[in-house]
């Protein structure tokens, strides 16, 4: 059967829009924030003891994030003057409110994430789906002041119906179809559901946890990523968008080329440093 979610569309033939100010290219950040349930394999930094309970290993790997690593991250980010947009499981309201704090204090863009990223949404009943996608968002509203537009599904997981019900819920845009350097307007049901470019391999699981590369091939990527697409903005702009997880990236040894990758783009005219939000108004606002 062919794709049902979108249409296929070559980004050279399609009309040439340009970025507010005449920017070449926007650059948007997803830091992750999440919690992963006490007692259930999860991603993991050695595999062998995943199915144990206690599991100190990873467990404790995973939960260096929200104790420590997400606040290196926040310090990098406040000295650069760069605002990330926080992807976010809506549990981590009660689990670690001290960084939700933090971003509500700083005016952070918030991306449902669901509940967390234990749970996924494949498999459940359309009703029971449509619930817990109006619960993730509900609960990050009222701690935060703002309904999120935007949605990623844990783990980059999602159901037959999910681009369907979050147009009906409410949400604006989804994360979860990495294939675009543009957004695009899914085909669903009933009302607008656009996708914001986030890549899907410029994302640190894939550079540490699963392909073992290390803190500099990963700032190249992103040097290499940035200045590709800064020279192709020229004649037509593009969305750099991509994910760090503060276990991962929050590591003090990896952090520094993190930071010094976004130092390379901070240097350059022409760069919209926007978060998610920022990028589905612009498409939303323009003819499509």
């Amino acid at each position: 059967m062919s794709n049902p979610f979108y249409s296929y569309s070559p980004i050279v033939d399609r009309p040439i829009r340009s970025l507010p100010a005449g920017k070449r290219i926007a650059v948007w950040i997803g830091l992750n924030i999440e919690h992963y349930e006490y007692g259930k394999p999860a991603l993991s930094v050695a595999q062998f003891t995943a199915d144990l309970t206690p599991d100190p290993l990873n467990f404790g790997w995973r939960e260096y994030g929200p104790r420590v690593g997400v606040w290196r991250m926040i310090e990098m980010f406040d000295r650069l003057g760069i605002q990330p947009t926080a992807i976010l499981n809506s549990e981590v309201i009660e689990q670690h409110p001290a960084i939700v704090a933090a971003g509500v204090e700083r005016g952070w863009a918030w991306v449902g994430h669901g509940k967390n990223n234990s749970t996924w949404q494949v498999g459940m009943e359309r009703e029971q789906e449509k619930a817990y996608l109006t619960e993730v968002a509900d609960r990050i509203e009222g701690a935060t002041g703002k309904r999120p537009k935007g949605w990623l599904g844990p783990s980059i997981t999602a159901g037959p119906e999910t681009n369907n019900l979050l147009a009906e819920v409410g949400y604006q845009y989804c994360l979860d179809w990495g294939i675009d350097d543009e957004p695009f307007p899914f085909d669903v049901a009933g009302g607008t559901l656009v996708s914001v470019p986030y890549s899907t391999e410029l994302n640190d699981i894939p550079f540490y946890a699963l392909r073992g590369q290390t803190g500099p091939d990963f700032k190249q990527a992103l040097i290499d990523q940035f200045d590709q697409m800064y020279a192709e903005g020229e004649t037509r702009p593009r969305i750099m968008g991509f994910g760090l997880h503060p276990f991962l990236s929050g590591q003090p040894f990896r952090l520094r080329y993190v930071a010094e990758a976004l130092e390379h783009m901070v240097r350059h005219e022409d760069v919209w440093f926007a978060n998610s939000d920022d990028v589905a108004e612009w498409y939303l606002g323009g003819d499509q």
